[in-house]
């Protein structure tokens, strides 16, 4: 049973910007903490951005992204979208749409007990 669906991502020169969007199932989307993680060859999985979907919208951004990537919902279709922009070949990197529970707000380690995970969707930005 899929329970998050993934979109988005590709190739991009440095600079520019992709739209990532995951839709999740009603029983996922209760987890109430979703985001993106990241994961590139030989490198552990980090978590990107996160938003809880329970109310108020509080928001995590690793450090990397902060000021480039934003993350936002639209509840009535139970999705989750991460807007990239100013990519670096630094971004370049596998990126999995997850959901985790949460009471109340997304920490910055709030993927090691996500639920549900998505396929994965390439990012590759070149200089």
């Amino acid at each position: 049973q899929v329970q998050l669906v993934e979109s988005g991502g590709g190739s991009v020169q440095a600079g520019g910007s992709l739209r990532l969007s995951c839709a999740a199932s009603a029983y996922t989307y209760s987890y109430r903490c979703m985001g993106w993680v990241l994961q590139t060859p030989g490198k552990e999985r980090e978590g990107v951005a996160a938003i809880y979907t329970g109310g108020g919208s509080s928001t995590y951004y690793a450090d990397s992204v902060k000021g480039r990537f934003t993350i936002s919902q639209d509840n009535a279709k139970k999705t989750v979208y991460l807007q990239m922009n100013s990519l670096n070949p630094d971004d370049t990197a596998m990126y999995y749409c997850a959901a985790a529970p949460s009471l109340g707000f997304c920490s910055g380690s709030w993927y090691s007990g996500a639920g549900s995970w998505g396929q994965g969707t390439q990012v590759t930005v070149s200089s």
